[in-house]
């Protein structure tokens, strides 16, 4: 069914059962079943995926934030940006109508995407019908992540076969024909086995003139328990997303253009994006006795991804006609990851120590290919012809062919890495998070118009160290230091040069200091204070235009705060708010000026979500987002302005098996901009949507 590593093999035959106890019989215990509904909350008391093991969020030094399947289902989120506005230093951007793209603490990245713990690195856009929680980690900490992470990553965790019975489905119908069909389905087949499978169907317009939305997945998995002390999860997941490649509106005069929010630009004949996933997954944990235990994750996924777009470029100086060109991107991608870790729980005299010591070993493939539009009716070499903003479509003949720089890459990516940490507990009072990890990380990258072949090796050493006082058991004070890098081919292995194969990856150091306080058993606050720097930054020589030299890029520092939980049991929330100051530092181009602000980084950001149950019939919901202005790109010559949002929700308890809620965004139909790309790729909000969902238990 899987095959382990060769470290994990010769650790389950030969060294683990050293440390058995063979003069210490062991009896077992009859099994005890427990049923009962959980406890719904939007509270998350631990994550496994900040330390690699089981810990208390109030004991991780370092910023989390988790967002459980209850908050998603209650605002009916559908998409990672929905996620995101709920989680305090970290920003949606628009990804070019193709992808999820998050900016952490002033970084942007479309490739800083986990699912169990492992990379989902390619460009999609992610659903949630398969997903428990989404658990967002502040901070560069390329100790437990490797390459990339420099500001934060984003995992998702998803819904697995477990010994109860689930039968739910959910029908949601809405605004610009929103059509949407999730189920969920698990059960105990008997003591040993269960299964548990998901999908989602959905068919959706928008208020986005000519937009579509496809998507369709199915998620079974199976689990085993092989014996008492070990147990194997196995699971496929087949997903499809396609739509409308929609790249919003561009700038005038410095802000984004002032249009009806359903005005598109471009040619939705042509604009389409679609993503093909394929993956299979394997986790076999063994419980070795003697608080040993070890884990071995295995994650194969085959992703095929396409774009196509005719874009807004700049309006003229007058506001009467937009440029709009346009190209298409083809990826396909193979991603191999295996991780063994190695967990033993020991004490050395009256320190208590959580020991993690493991191995990741990974393989991708990946095949990119672009072409560039040509308007072949106004001449065989033009690729951009101006239209008036009036009607700001493209009905020339357009023809997609290779230009001059397009694409045509092959490129494998092969890394070996090993980690050990130590969280080390001195007294209730004190603790400690030390760990280190080294990789060695090959990229044989070729392009194919040229016949160039780079081949580089990077073998950097990530640091992580936390401390954590805890004045009282409720409360802790911890500061932490932690660092991550991105290799020169970029955090989608697509950008490797011959100018840059030799510099040292760019590098990204964090400093941080906090406060967490679980007010009460379901509820729960943080703060956390950090400086993120990046450096190794490649620019252009002054002296020599030939050559590329490394400076310090870019400086972020801010200050988060969150909140979630019951303020009584009737009333839940969630809220956070950040203050974020991200600069670039030293002068990289002639666009890009030491002392210009980070795109898309707003200096102050926040929201809040009440849902309050009337009795055990009826709720309501409401929830405000506040968003400052930002820039829509490092040159700072367009600035997006700020919003405030207003959402609202109604619940009704049809009886203990069908629920009824209506929810309704952007209730006072504030008109707004929603995410930026660049300074002609702005995405102006949704106008008043309602949702109805039908949510039946069986």
């Amino acid at each position: 069914m899987i095959r382990l590593t060769p470290l994990a093999a010769l650790l389950s035959s030969v060294v683990l059962p050293a440390f058995a106890q063979a003069d210490a019989p062991e009896s077992a215990l009859p099994e005890v079943k427990v049923t009962g509904v959980a406890e719904s909350s939007y509270n998350i008391k631990n994550s496994r995926v900040a330390t690699k093991t089981d810990t208390l969020l109030r004991d991780t030094p370092q910023a989390v934030t988790v967002v459980s399947k209850e908050l998603i289902q209650d605002q009916s989120l559908q998409s990672l940006a929905d996620v995101i506005r709920y989680v305090p230093g970290i920003v949606a951007a628009q990804g070019e109508g193709n992808r999820d793209t998050a900016v952490f603490r002033g970084n942007s990245s479309t490739g800083d995407f986990y699912v169990d713990g492992i990379r989902d690195d390619v460009q999609y856009y992610r659903d949630f019908y398969n997903i428990d929680s989404v658990e967002a980690l502040k901070g560069a900490n390329a100790m437990i992540f490797g390459r990339g992470g420099s500001g934060g990553v984003i995992n998702r965790v998803t819904k697995q076969a477990e010994w109860h019975t689930v039968r739910e489905a959910s029908l949601t119908l809405g605004s610009w024909n929103t059509r949407r069909l999730t189920i969920d389905a698990g059960q105990a087949i008997n003591e040993a086995v269960a299964a548990r499978v998901t999908g989602v169907v959905e068919n959706s317009d928008s208020y986005r003139n000519n937009f579509n939305l496809k998507r369709s997945g199915i998620n079974p998995t199976v689990a085993f328990k092989l014996d008492s002390n070990s147990m194997l999860v196995l699971g496929y997941e087949h997903f499809k997303d396609e739509r409308t490649a929609d790249r919003g509106v561009p700038s005038f005069q410095g802000r984004p253009l002032n249009t009806d929010p359903s005005a598109f630009f471009g040619d939705a004949n042509l604009n389409t994006a679609w993503a093909k996933v394929d993956a299979f997954t394997a986790q076999y944990d063994h419980d070795f006795g003697n608080n040993l235990n070890l884990r071995n994750r295995t994650r194969y996924a085959e992703y095929d991804k396409f774009y196509q777009n005719i874009v807004p470029g700049a309006v003229n100086a007058v506001g009467t006609t937009v440029s709009l060109s346009g190209y298409n991107n083809a990826t396909q991608r193979k991603n191999f990851f295996n991780q063994t870790d190695l967990t033993w729980n020991v004490n050395t005299g009256s320190i208590r120590h959580t020991l993690v010591g493991g191995v990741e070993l990974a393989r991708q493939e990946t095949d990119n290919f672009r072409n560039t539009a040509y308007f072949t009716s106004l001449g065989s070499n033009i690729t951009a012809v101006n239209v008036p903003l009036t009607n700001p479509v493209s009905t020339s003949a357009i023809v997609f062919k290779q230009a001059a720089t397009d694409a045509n890459n092959h490129g494998v990516v092969t890394s070996k890495s090993v980690y050990f940490q130590d969280q080390a507990e001195f007294s209730s009072q004190w603790q400690l998070v030390a760990g280190l990890r080294r990789d060695s990380i090959d990229v044989d990258f070729t392009n194919n118009r040229s016949g160039d072949r780079i081949q580089t090796t990077d073998t950097p050493v990530s640091p992580r160290l936390g401390l954590v006082f805890k004045p009282m058991t409720e409360i802790s004070v911890y500061a932490s230091y932690s660092k991550a890098f991105v290799p020169r081919a970029g955090d989608q292995l697509s950008s490797l040069t011959v100018t840059n194969q030799a510099l040292d990856p760019e590098e990204f150091k964090n400093i941080e200091v906090g406060v967490k306080w679980d007010i009460r058993r379901d509820l729960s606050a943080s703060m956390a204070v950090y400086q993120l720097d990046r450096s190794n930054v490649a620019i252009t020589d002054p002296a020599d235009s030939s050559k590329s030299i490394l400076v310090d890029g870019q400086r972020s520092k801010g200050i988060e705060l969150g909140v979630t939980g019951n303020m009584t049991k009737d009333w839940s929330i969630m809220g956070g708010y950040a203050y974020q100051d991200a600069i670039i530092t030293k002068t990289q181009s002639a666009t890009v000026l030491a002392g210009a602000k980070l795109a898309q980084v707003p200096k102050h950001s926040a929201s809040l979500w009440n849902r309050y149950n009337f009795d055990a019939t009826w709720g309501a919901g409401m929830g405000i987002v506040y968003r400052s202005e930002i820039y829509a790109s490092t040159d700072n010559l367009v600035v997006v302005p700020g919003f405030t949002r207003v959402d609202a929700a109604l619940y009704y308890k049809v009886n203990k098996n069908l629920n009824v809620q209506l929810n309704i965004e952007n209730l006072l139909d504030k008109q707004y901009y929603a995410f930026a790309n660049s300074n002609n790729n702005i995405t102006p909000g949704s106008p008043r949507a309602l949702r109805v969902g039908l949510n039946a238990k069986f």
